[in-house]
C-alpha cells in the first residue's frame, strides 16, 4: 500500500484554509497519510496559488482549490 502525501497551501487569516486543514488532518490521520501545510505568503515559489487558497495536493497533484471535499479526498487516498 502506498503512503500518500497531502499538502494544503494556506494563508493566515483564511477561514476556508482553517476548514480545509481540519478536514485534511482528520482524514490523513485516519488513512495514515503524510500531511503538511505551506504558507503561500512565506514562499514566493507558491505565488501562482495566491488567489486560490486553500489549494490541496495529493501526491503532488492538485485535488482542490477553495473547498476541500471529504469524499473526494478519501477517494484520492484509497488509490
Amino acid at each position: 500500500m502506498t503512503r500518500h502525501s497531502v499538502v494544503v497551501i494556506v494563508r493566515d487569516g483564511c477561514h476556508l484554509c482553517v476548514d480545509a486543514v481540519a478536514l485534511a488532518e482528520r482524514v490523513c490521520a485516519e488513512f495514515g497519510a503524510d500531511f503538511r501545510t505551506l504558507d503561500v505568503d512565506a514562499d514566493s515559489a507558491l505565488a501562482e496559488h495566491s488567489d486560490h487558497v486553500p489549494v490541496t495536493f495529493v501526491d503532488g497533484r492538485r485535488l482542490a482549490i477553495w473547498f476541500l471535499d471529504e469524499p473526494q479526498l478519501r477517494a484520492a487516498l484509497t488509490t
